[in-house]
């Protein structure tokens, strides 16, 4: 496996674009040997483009020991585009307003993911519930349970697509959101027998992969789809898992990002209970049904419905701007709560400009405050 040309991670978010020639050097960037997300966020932070870090990139491999080295071809990525397009994927790039605010917080963030399905359902609650390939009939029963109650609570529950407990959470959401993160390309199911529920995820949920179209998933690609599935959550529940397993991957990756870890226990003589009640052992939460869930975590927002309203209707005495940054502003956030100093990141403007923009719409009531610099959509 190649090393990264940077090791050191970088807080750095990267300005959302929308020029295609941007899009595309940003795909072609990431697609080249030897760059991971932190070799990516330092050369986009140093050098203001992707455009002009993969022009500067030889010189740094050859500063680096790496003689002959060349940056992804155009025409590579170019397929790679057209493939996303024959399978109607969108590409959300690291500090687009679509990139979900919650998975741009961690310090090892996919610097691009392809789509494809419901978009919407990233900026909802979101809650992972994993476990084990080999669920026992109490296991499957209470995993459908709570992917069923937590998506009627107004959860969105993220899985990696695995047999067993990830398919029946997948299966039980599918009517209320459900969010399936692939190991490999968007076009290769893994495992095959999850290919229907794979086309009805697309059609009713949403799929993620930020690995090229065509990529077989290989051993070394479940720990970054399990990062990805924390990184989304608010909460990892953990119903069935040995005690080395993927499923307690998932529960240290979401611990080392600041999410909350939940466990079903189980049989202590049964071997897939034993990582759950390893977890409890050391903290966890103990969880028997959605209603313990929902106690810790409180009910999420009502997702937002459609209305239809004319236009005078949505002329208020205190309506705030929307061009410019307060704009900006209103087309990044929603209901789910993000921090302010991630917010100026994103938008790549001044910290004074942003500060002055929030306050004018938290007056004019369009965005609310919350503790610890939070701010969200009222």
């Amino acid at each position: 496996m190649d090393h990264a040309l940077f090791e050191a991670p970088t807080s750095y978010i990267p300005p959302p674009v929308r020029d295609p020639a941007e899009r595309l050097a940003r795909l072609r960037l990431i697609r080249s040997r030897r760059v991971g997300p932190a070799t990516y966020l330092r050369l986009l932070a140093e050098h203001g483009s992707a455009a002009q870090a993969l022009e500067i990139l030889p010189q740094i491999a050859h500063a680096a020991g790496v003689e002959s080295y060349q940056p992804c071809p155009e025409p590579v990525a170019l397929a790679e585009l057209k493939a996303a397009k024959r399978m109607g994927a969108t590409l959300l790039c690291l500090g687009d307003p679509e990139y979900p605010a919650a998975l741009a917080g961690i310090p090892d963030a996919p610097p691009l993911l392809w789509a494809r399905g419901r978009n919407d359902l990233l900026s909802r609650p979101i809650l992972a519930l994993v476990g084990t390939r080999n669920a026992s009939a109490l296991g499957s029963r209470m995993a459908r349970n709570l992917a069923a109650d937590l998506g009627a609570a107004g959860f969105v529950v993220v899985s990696g697509l695995a047999r067993g407990i990830d398919a029946l959470a997948h299966r039980a959401s599918l009517d209320t959101g459900t969010i399936a993160v692939m190991a490999g390309g968007l076009d290769v199911i893994y495992p095959t027998e999850n290919t229907e529920l794979s086309h009805d995820i697309a059609r009713r949920g949403l799929l993620l992969s930020e690995m090229p179209f065509g990529c077989e998933p290989q051993a070394r690609h479940f720990p970054r789809r399990n990062r990805i599935v924390a990184g989304l959550a608010q909460a990892v529940i953990v119903v069935e898992a040995a005690v080395r397993s993927g499923s307690l991957i998932t529960a240290r990756l979401a611990l080392e990002q600041g999410r909350e870890v939940m466990a079903v226990p189980g049989h202590p003589l049964d071997s897939r209970a034993g990582g759950g009640n390893l977890l409890i052992r050391d903290g966890a939460a103990l969880i028997r049904n959605a209603e313990d869930v929902l106690e810790i975590l409180g009910n999420p927002s009502p997702a937002p419905k459609p209305t239809k309203c004319d236009a005078s209707a949505q002329k208020t005495p205190n309506a705030a701007p929307e061009g410019g940054v307060e704009g900006a502003i209103l087309a990044i956030l929603t209901e789910t709560p993000v921090a302010e100093d991630q917010l100026i990141r994103t938008l790549g403007q001044p910290p004074r400009a942003v500060a002055q923009a929030l306050a004018i719409l938290e007056m004019a009531g369009r965005i609310t405050r919350g503790a610890g610099g939070m701010v969200a959509r009222s």
